[in-house]
């Protein structure tokens, strides 16, 4: 006997019910970005690794899916470099290309082969699917789709204040309670000068950012095995646990960070966006979080996190400012600021709360029962009608027994299946059956279109 087929762990097949779910998820996203201005590119699924290789740190890098080379890739190597069982220098050796991590580094380089055609700022959306080598776990997954909404050319923190916007309306439509958490990689570093270790920042936000995850009493072993000394973790405490309104941790800010130049701009740009979204119909709680870190190296202003407060997983959405992404693909001077959501994690979101709407998830609208030649002939014409008045309609492509097309009906929950036998024929008419009451009237063509419609 064959064995039985499998998918790689950390990937996942989707029925057409999920296929709806997701495309509502999709479509609802897609037209929050149409509202805003945004427009929607394509980059392909595999980058060059000089593309993607040290853009998202050490871990980052590890987590990237390489592609073997074609052809004989093994004749550039030495033995030497075989019997080496060096993976990472191996692997430099006979992999050029990689599968994208994120969407943002790639519309990076987007932004960088395109700049001539492009009209600054530039405002683009994608929704595809990325790849990390992660260790699988419920809500993180090794394939998955992001939607990506950024903003470059434009230095304004207006674009911040809008991305919140984006958010907000988006999880608004959903019916998600969510909690948009901000913080400022300003901040950061002013925090990481003030214990006098600036040099550790990537250190120090990488720990932190774990927080949620590890609690604080392993974020602080991680500090001192990256060689902090105690004295600074000691300092770090009251800061990281800082708590309060949003203008409460902003004024202690104030004073904590008044040494530090670049401490105190994060501190006023966190002060702009929260200030100006105060004045707006922002239904969603906004919180100002210093543990919010953010692993990425290339975020150097605000970043965002967004966490359901109904259901327990990780981060649902982020992103932030990048001032300087597209520097490393010679374009110097670019800033950029860009939000993602997790639509795999939003889709088990709803699952949980059961907050697909009714019409999101419906197929077939309309089944027509087939008796033979002679009455499939008699159906086509109206079933091709009710296609036109926009019903979801089928006939049942085989003269299959009766009991078989009200199964095939019933397991695909389609509400109304349509009867015409010899009676009907000769009348002119249709025997319409409600699957869901039971109930059955016999009607027109025209009755019967109208009574699916609703």
């Amino acid at each position: 006997m064959a064995a039985k087929p499998s998918i790689p762990k950390g990937t996942r097949d989707f029925s057409p019910v999920e296929m709806a779910k997701r495309n509502y998820i999709f479509d609802t996203i897609r037209s929050v970005f149409h509202q805003f201005g945004y427009q929607q590119i394509e980059t392909p699924a595999m980058e060059n690794l000089s593309t993607l290789m040290g853009k998202y740190g050490d871990e980052g890098d590890k987590l990237l899916f390489k592609i073997q080379n074609s052809g004989d890739y093994f004749s550039a190597l030495t033995d030497e470099e075989l019997l080496s069982r060096d993976a990472a220098r191996l692997a430099s050796k006979f992999c050029e290309k990689g599968l994208r991590y994120d969407l943002t580094v790639p519309f990076a380089r987007y932004v960088v082969m395109h700049r001539d055609e492009i009209t600054f700022p530039f405002k683009r959306f994608q929704i595809q699917p990325v790849w990390r080598a992660d260790r699988p776990q419920k809500g993180r997954y090794r394939e998955f789709y992001q939607c990506d909404a950024d903003v470059v050319g434009s230095d304004s923190l207006l674009n911040e204040v809008e991305l919140v916007q984006m958010i907000d309306a988006v999880f608004t439509r959903f019916g998600v309670r969510v909690s948009i958490k901000i913080n400022n990689r300003k901040i950061l570093s002013g925090i990481a000068e003030i214990i006098g270790e600036a040099d550790k920042i990537v250190d120090i936000t990488v720990a932190i950012d774990k927080l949620d995850k590890i609690g604080l009493e392993n974020v602080n072993a991680e500090l001192a095995s990256k060689g902090i000394p105690q004295e600074a973790i000691d300092r770090l405490q009251p800061i990281i646990m800082l708590s309060g309104t949003n203008a409460e941790k902003l004024a202690t800010l104030k004073e904590v960070l008044a040494s530090s130049e670049t401490g105190m701009k994060g501190v006023e740009e966190s002060e702009f966006i929260l200030n100006t979204l105060a004045g707006l119909d922002i239904r969603s709680e906004v919180e100002l979080d210093l543990t919010l870190a953010r692993g990425l190296n290339y975020y150097t202003g605000a970043i965002f996190e967004v966490k359901a407060l109904d259901v327990q997983i990780g981060s649902i959405s982020g992103g932030g400012r990048y001032d300087n992404l597209t520097g490393v693909f010679g374009m110097p001077g670019v800033s950029g600021v860009g939000i993602s959501f997790g639509a795999d994690r939003i889709f088990d979101v709803l699952n949980q709360l059961d907050l697909y709407p009714k019409e999101a998830v419906n197929g077939t609208q309309l089944l027509f029962v087939n008796f033979g030649q002679a009455e499939a002939a008699y159906c086509l014409p109206v079933l091709a009608k009710a296609r036109a008045a926009g019903i979801r309609a089928e006939i049942y492509p085989d003269s299959a027994k009766m009991k078989k097309q009200m199964s095939y009906a019933n397991a695909k929950a389609i509400p109304y299946v349509a009867i015409a036998g010899e009676n009907e024929m000769q009348e002119g008419k249709f025997t319409l059956k409600n699957m869901v009451s039971g109930e059955q009237s016999l009607v027109t063509a025209e009755e019967l279109i109208n009574a699916v419609q609703g």
